[in-house]
């Protein structure tokens, strides 16, 4: 049996309704006037972004006076590659009275010490700045499926080489889906060279997790911000913890 005109012409509009609210609902995510996550000042005071050249040249008097209070800024990726934006990044977001630290993008391609050579060359050892961080995710990477045990060494590598070097324990960044594959595939009797690091967990749908017995330091809840003097969306991030904990994250090791 065919369907009515006025049946089809209901079909018709339901379907360019459903399509018009698709649309609408990205464009809302999109420009950053709708987030899956809100974590409130009162639990979490210390806020700050996370950036890299994609972002463009950045005001960070203005981003400051929003109410930032740190930056992770990247500056290298895998053995060669330094952002171009990191070293005006770095001095005008110090300049402006955030609290800074530097990321390096660690890909699976490439030996740790290498790495670590790259982004040791880059980043000043600042008594001031926030600890380093180490981006391990599998966006943008060169293999879903690493040699786990490898992978751990050369990990292992970067975060002794950025220790003695910087006097702090390094940050991992990481989802939840690369923690939870590391930890499947890392064989029992493997030291871990994740124990002793902060977790910087990204979840831009829901609150993170607590990972097994290990709490996390830093949480990035969003990756459409929008914060004046940044063009564009922007990574949100929270910090864990009082000012006593946020002064101990700071701190160099004696």
């Amino acid at each position: 049996m065919l369907a009515s005109p006025g049946t089809m012409k209901r079909s018709s509009l339901l379907i360019l309704l459903a399509v018009g609210a698709v649309i609408a609902a990205y464009q809302a995510y999109e420009h950053g006037w709708v987030r899956f996550n809100y974590p409130p000042a009162e639990r979490y005071p210390i806020g700050g972004v996370d950036v890299s050249h994609h972002r463009g040249a950045i005001d960070w008097a203005a981003v400051r006076a929003e109410g930032m209070v740190f930056a992770y800024i990247k500056a290298t990726e895998g053995g060669d590659f330094v952002d171009p934006q990191f070293q005006a990044n770095w001095s005008r977001a110090r300049s402006a009275g955030l609290a800074v630290g530097a990321y390096h993008y660690f890909t699976f391609c490439r030996d740790g010490a290498s790495q670590a050579r790259n982004f040791l060359a880059t980043v000043p050892p600042l008594p001031d700045a926030l600890p380093p961080a180490v981006d391990l995710e599998f966006g943008g990477n060169c293999d879903r499926s690493p040699d786990w045990s490898r992978l751990s060494r050369e990990i292992a590598v970067f975060l002794g080489m950025a220790r003695a070097a910087y006097g702090r324990e390094p940050v991992l960044y990481m989802t939840h889906e690369l923690y939870d594959a590391y930890r499947r595939n890392i064989p029992k009797n493997a030291s871990d060279p994740f124990r002793a690091s902060p977790l910087w967990i990204r979840d831009i749908f829901r609150s993170p997790r607590w990972l097994g017995e290990r709490p996390w330091t830093v949480w990035q809840y969003a990756s459409n911000g929008r914060v004046k003097g940044i063009r564009g969306p922007v990574d949100l991030n929270v910090f864990q913890g009082d000012a006593t904990a946020w002064a101990a994250l700071r701190a160099p090791h004696p």
